[in-house]
């Protein structure tokens, strides 16, 4: 099987790692670049999966041009599927411009296993590695077995978005703080025609839509209960975490919600735009909603909170495509999009949170409060990542179609023993895809 075909296969079937202080530092601490003073006419290609993140590159291309007059970037920003379609493609075939690539870790891992992504430069690798830069959850989701490959940018992570003026109408003042909360105020919020059919959600739950990302948002509220899709086992291999009780709660939740609370159904409007047409009262999402509403619904009155007992966080890293001197402008361009100025203009604007420490980003939290649930949270707040294996995409994607399955099965409701079953029979299937890549744990 050649390269591409196991990359393809593994992603597409489904969609899912010092002493040397070098003046790396102090270059990004003053916002200067290095390095390249002699480059000419060098054309770099940034390929983004979030079209909001295009104005950000564009923004750290503009503050390159003084350094790098001649300096060309083309910002090709798609939507993530075809992003990461492109990706497995471009990688294989090679590609004719330095290419700047935004990738998560898991889904970075495949390339790099393969030799298509080359490690980052030492003093790329000392940026990273320094604990005044990033903590440890971030510099390692950038490596791979203590090698740095990938510059660290962003993060989705999430939180809960709910309306206020509903909450108030409601009799609710605060946000849920538990999950048995969250249905309780579900039901209290909905709004129902004569015959008592939802026409604005209580609470949106992702019932519809791009495989992974079901199962990926049903993984935060699973996580709400101590659950997880899958976790990692003491010899370094995985298992899955959710045929259990932690597993029966979520699911049986969303059931609840669907046929017994009836506060959201699968055809009603969802996730950020149902918000913002004040079509749905709470839901689960990342930062970058906050930006999406003051540009789409400025007048809305809305607060955000942390969840009940953490959070997903889905590092994004820059990745260079190419070795030797031809990667250089690529670096400098991911050193770039990490200064401070550009990191409060990313927040501010785009809505996505720095991964990098130190920076002040009070100018951004002072005047958009709804910044504080992701920052400050509870003692003890614990977040978890998709892990850096192979088949992550399509472990999710099966798991999805799994769920959706699930989700339009009313006759698992008040049944528990078949809830049981039916996580029985997921966890098999997601368990024999670890076992084929020798993954499976003990």
């Amino acid at each position: 099987m050649t390269i591409i075909n196991k990359i393809w296969s593994k992603q597409f079937v489904v969609q899912t790692s010092a002493n040397k202080k070098t003046i790396f530092s102090a270059v990004l601490s003053a916002g200067l670049l290095a390095g390249l003073s002699g480059v000419s006419a060098e054309t770099l290609t940034v390929w983004s999966g979030y079209p909001e993140m295009a104005p950000f590159y564009q923004h750290v291309a503009e503050g390159m041009k003084e350094k790098f007059p001649d300096l060309q970037v083309k910002v090709e920003a798609i939507a993530l599927r075809e992003h990461e379609k492109r990706v497995a493609l471009g990688l294989s075939s090679g590609t004719s411009d330095t290419t700047v690539i935004e990738l998560s870790g898991s889904t970075a891992s495949r390339y790099i296993e393969n030799e298509l992504l080359p490690a980052a430069p030492d003093e790329v690798a000392s940026f990273v590695k320094d604990p005044a830069n990033f903590g440890s959850f971030f510099s390692q989701t950038a490596s791979m077995d203590g090698t740095v490959y990938g510059v660290p940018l962003f993060r989705g992570q999430g939180s809960l978005f709910y309306n206020t003026e509903m909450f108030a109408a409601a009799g609710l003042d605060r946000a849920p703080k538990t999950m048995e909360e969250y249905s309780q105020f579900a039901e209290k919020l909905t709004k129902r025609d004569a015959s008592g059919k939802p026409t604005v959600s209580g609470w949106s739950l992702r019932l519809t839509g791009g495989g992974q990302g079901i199962a990926e948002k049903f993984w935060i509220n699973l996580f709400q209960f101590g659950g997880n899709v899958v976790k990692q086992t003491d010899d370094g291999k995985w298992v899955t975490d959710f045929a259990n009780e932690a597993g029966r709660k979520a699911l049986k939740q969303y059931l609840e919600n669907v046929y017994t609370l009836k506060t959201v159904t699968p055809e009603m409007p969802a996730d950020a735009e149902a918000f913002e047409r004040g079509e749905t009262a709470m839901f689960i999402r990342e930062s970058w909603v906050i930006s999406d509403i003051a540009s789409k619904a400025p007048d809305l009155k809305y607060a955000t909170a942390p969840l009940p007992r953490g959070s997903i966080g889905l590092p994004n890293n820059l990745y260079v495509a190419g070795e030797g001197d031809k990667a250089n402008i690529g670096w400098e361009f991911a050193k770039a999009a990490n200064t401070p100025e550009n990191l409060v203009w990313m927040l501010k604007n785009v809505g996505w949170l720095p991964n990098r420490s130190g920076v002040d980003y009070s100018s951004v939290t002072n005047s958009q409060p709804a910044f504080a649930a992701f920052v400050d949270y509870p003692e003890g707040y614990e977040f978890f990542t998709l892990p850096s294996i192979g088949p992550v995409e399509e472990i999710l994607t099966r798991f999805a179609a799994q769920l959706t399955n699930a989700f339009g099965n009313a006759k698992l409701v008040n049944d528990d023993a078949a809830i049981d079953a039916f996580l029985k029979t997921a966890s098999e299937e997601i368990e024999k895809i670890l076992d084929r890549e020798d993954l499976l744990g003990k």
